[in-house]
C-alpha cells in the first residue's frame, strides 16, 4: 500500500516506531520520543529533554499518550508501567 505521508516527519507527525522504556533514576533514553504510552495506570516521573529538574505526572490513566518529549523516566517514585517510547 502507498503511503503518501512516508516522507513526512516531524515531531507533529504520528509516530512511525516504538519501544520499550524501563525507567531508571539516572540513564538516559536511547531515543528520544515524540511521547509516552502508559499501559499501565498510576504516576511517572520523568526530566524533559529541555530540562534539568525531573516532573511528576499524576494519575496518568492506563492508555493515556503523554505528548513529551523525556530523556529520563525515572524509576523512584514512577508507578505507571508497560511505558512506551513513541517516535
Amino acid at each position: 500500500m502507498a503511503d503518501k505521508y512516508s516522507d513526512v516527519d516531524s515531531v507533529m507527525s504520528s509516530a512511525r516506531k516504538a519501544f520499550a522504556i524501563t525507567p531508571h533514576d539516572t540513564n538516559e533514553l536511547a531515543l528520544t520520543p515524540k511521547a509516552l504510552y502508559i499501559g499501565g495506570a498510576g504516576n511517572l516521573v520523568a526530566i524533559l529533554a529541555d530540562d534539568s529538574a525531573s516532573v511528576t505526572f499524576t494519575g496518568l490513566a492506563a492508555g493515556t499518550i503523554l505528548p513529551v518529549r523525556a530523556k529520563i523516566v525515572k524509576s523512584t517514585s514512577t508507578t505507571a508501567t508497560l511505558i512506551i517510547g513513541l517516535y
